[in-house]
């Protein structure tokens, strides 16, 4: 069965940093791209960042554009967020997923192009 796993969140103060991690089972992934995404309470789950299966090209939200960095481990099947200077406003639940087509970063901010979606991990910024 194939599962992304979140952790890493936690409780932080404003202006401190948090690296997350999305940890896949089941088969490698190596050939997706995948992507952050968060969901704060009440609201859309919106794009927060991406990576593409080659590594090569990242891609950001404008709201986290120069505090967060996405990266990948191939050869641990993972895939970080390096949040730094977070604000109150990053409060949400952080979820991974992978693109649904391989060798291709086509619809990297896009929800519905993702699949095997993991269950979450809480980060929240206090003032």
């Amino acid at each position: 069965q194939v599962q992304m796993v979140e952790s890493g969140g936690g409780l932080v103060q404003a202006g401190g940093s948090l690296r997350l991690s999305c940890a896949a089972s089941g088969r490698t992934f190596s050939s997706n791209g995948v992507g952050w995404f968060r969901q704060a309470p009440g609201k859309e789950r919106d794009f927060v960042a991406a990576i593409g299966w080659s590594g090569d090209y990242t891609y950001y939200a404008d709201s986290v554009k120069g505090r967060f960095t996405i990266s990948r481990d191939n050869a641990k099947n993972t895939v970080y967020l390096q949040m730094n200077v977070v604000k109150p406003e990053d409060t949400a639940v952080y979820l991974c997923a992978a693109n649904r087509r391989k060798y291709t970063d086509y619809g990297h901010s896009d929800l519905t192009q993702y699949e095997h979606w993991g269950q979450g991990t809480q980060v929240t910024v206090s003032s």
